[in-house]
């Protein structure tokens, strides 16, 4: 068994070296074929200073981004440059315990292709309360749109085997939906309860910009994990709608036409004409999707079990 830890960060200069005091002691009675991989995603601290001296022992691979590009980006890269067979991520503010990485691996070993954490018990700041109203919200929501069942998407302490992560489609905010992803694509998950701590040092990344942001992008995942294989399902049905009204608007018109009347100068015509136009663009842009996905689901090999 060969494990990689994943640790995106972001300005986490206090939290380095006690994160890897922490987790050390528990991979190396896990296995001794393992790796500990940083993403620096552009930090503006020591961050930078810290890691590149811990880049000196073999079993630390550090990659540094060109510029902050969101948590999202630096665990792709991590993804990407993992060599292991089970692929660990946690975030790096010391909330999540290390000592709790055998209980995600031990599901994988149960045959689980993907394990998700679940912080039941979520450490709340004195008046933070409220901020997890945002969270209950999109965690009902997400599972209504997608089925998908875990109880916390958005825990950052997961476990995959190399190759789920490998195949994740990550840019964005999109790991807010890893499990959307996961589920979606065939493969075997499940969750574990997870503790979380508070914060020592350094300070949240989150923000209530991600509210937004968040109801964006479950609305990107629920299209690609949906329509993803037949875009003229979605581009088709929202072009007949839209095409139907402008006929139907166009044949009243022309009903009144019939009775001597006027329509030339009527914004009902300009409108109904759009809409016609409009619907045969959506069903063009369908059609065209369609094209791009047969063309790429002819290497059948990656839905192979």
């Amino acid at each position: 068994m060969s494990i990689a830890i994943v640790f995106p960060l972001y300005n986490e200069e206090e939290n380095i070296l006690p994160l890897l005091n922490a987790t050390l002691p528990v991979i190396t009675k896990l296995t001794k074929d393992f790796e500990i991989i940083f993403v620096d995603d552009g930090s503006k601290d020591r961050s930078p200073q810290i890691l590149k001296q811990l880049n000196k022992e073999k079993y630390i691979k550090v990659y540094t981004l060109k510029k902050n590009m969101g948590k999202a980006t630096a665990l792709y890269v991590g993804f990407q440059k993992a060599t292991k067979d089970i692929i660990i991520t946690m975030d790096s503010d010391l909330q999540d315990d290390p000592k709790e990485i055998p209980l995600l691996v031990q599901k994988i070993q149960e045959g689980y292709d993907f394990v998700n954490g679940w912080k039941k018990n979520k450490h709340l700041e004195k008046g933070d309360r409220i901020k997890r109203l945002p969270s209950l919200f999109f965690n009902n929501l997400t599972y209504l749109m997608t089925k998908v069942n875990v109880h916390d998407y958005n825990c950052p302490f997961k476990a995959y085997k190399k190759e789920v992560a490998k195949d994740l489609f990550l840019y964005g905010d999109m790991h807010r939906y890893i499990p959307v992803q996961v589920g979606n694509m065939g493969y075997k998950y499940t969750e574990v309860v997870v503790s979380n701590y508070p914060r020592k040092y350094g300070i949240t990344k989150y923000g209530s910009s991600r509210i937004l942001r968040g109801f964006l992008d479950l609305i990107t995942i629920k299209y690609l994990v949906g329509y993803k294989n037949r875009p003229l399902h979605a581009f088709g049905t929202i072009g007949l709608i839209t095409g139907t009204f402008g006929f139907l608007i166009n044949t009243y018109l022309f009903f009144i036409w019939l009775g001597g009347a006027g329509i030339g100068s009527r914004p009902l015509l300009m409108l109904g004409i759009l809409l016609m136009f409009t619907g045969l663009q959506f069903i063009s842009i369908g059609l065209l999707g369609e094209l791009i996905t047969n063309n790429s689901a002819r290497d059948a090999e990656h839905i192979i079990k």
